[in-house]
């Protein structure tokens, strides 16, 4: 690991530091300033020429800053001769912008994407997309991880003989199957209709939920109005207990709250793509580190090894 340099945005900082200690390499320090008109420079305060470079940068909020953020960062790298650009990036937040469902809408994933190579991006690592065809989006390779391997290690300490994992919608059952098979679990789904951001409809569940132990699995939980729907719906077929979990805990306006107040939820899960405030924490969370599994990533991008083993995580036995 002699010639990598790992750099982090302000987005997420001490997931960077995991990174790094799993590495057992130092993060290398970067200055992010403001001029008095408001715009941002990025200095990367540690050699770059010819070195494997590594930019950490979730996109979350505010979403905006820590783009451009990342975008001067890619150019800076780029500028300082930096002999590869990989931008390691667990949240993509652009990604529900992958497709035109509206007159005159723009696509917000492609475009950020092109912005990203052209700032000088020559990789992207990314974790749990939101959709599949935002792979395609980059003209760069793409690593795609998931974290269904650290989830299903976190709830294989419950019984789960009697246990159905229920997708809110035919979009994720896919990955919603995969996690049963992980699990032994048998696997449902939600009907959804979205009518805006924050209005879905969930008329039934497809699959057997009455007396079992239910875990609802999205990728991303923002307002959770889809996961809070969808337990209005579980509950008229009388599931034994209900946990929750996703990989991208975002819980914007007030989610967590409104989750956790859920006398009948007995756990949320999600894992550390997003910071989630210390001051927004309950008792009902549980987040687990997706470091290790980043740091294995980076470690075979820089030896030129085989990234694919980390994408097919064990069945149970």
């Amino acid at each position: 690991m002699r010639d990598i340099a790992v750099f982090s945005g302000s987005a997420h900082p001490e997931l960077a530091e995991e990174v790094c200690q799993h590495l057992g390499v130092p993060l290398s320090p970067t200055r992010v300033s403001r001029f008095a008109n408001d715009c941002l420079e990025v200095q990367l305060q540690a050699n770059c020429r010819e070195r494997d470079v590594f930019l950490i940068q979730p996109l979350v909020r505010p979403v905006q800053e820590h783009l451009v953020e990342l975008l001067l960062m890619c150019d800076a790298a780029r500028g300082a001769s930096a002999g590869r650009i990989t931008v390691v990036m667990p949240h993509y937040s652009y990604a529900r912008s992958d497709k035109k469902d509206a007159p005159r809408i723009s696509l917000g994933g492609r475009l950020v994407a092109d912005l990203m190579v052209a700032a000088g991006a020559g990789r992207v690592l990314a974790m749990t997309l939101h959709a599949p065809q935002v792979h395609g989006f980059f003209s760069v390779p793409v690593d795609h991880l998931h974290a269904l391997r650290e989830l299903a290690a976190h709830f294989r300490q419950y019984d789960l003989s009697r246990t159905t994992v229920v997708s809110p919608d035919l979009g994720n059952a896919k990955e919603a199957a995969a996690f049963a098979r992980m699990i032994g679990a048998q696997v449902a789904a939600g009907a959804k209709q979205r009518f805006a951001d924050d209005l879905v409809n969930i008329n039934s569940v497809i699959g057997e939920v009455t007396d079992r132990d239910v875990i609802v699995l999205d990728d991303e939980i923002a307002k959770g109005s889809t996961v809070l729907e969808l337990l209005d719906r579980l509950r008229e077929l009388g599931p034994r207990s209900i946990r929750i979990a996703c990989t991208h805990g975002l819980f914007a306006g007030g989610a967590l709250k409104r989750l956790s107040a859920q006398g009948d939820v007995l756990e949320i899960v999600c894992t550390n793509t997003v910071p989630v405030p210390a001051e927004e924490y309950t008792d009902k969370l549980r987040v687990l580190s997706i470091a290790p599994a980043l740091a294995e990533a980076v470690r075979r991008i820089h030896n030129g090894e085989s990234v694919s083993a980390l994408f097919d995580a064990p069945r149970k036995e």
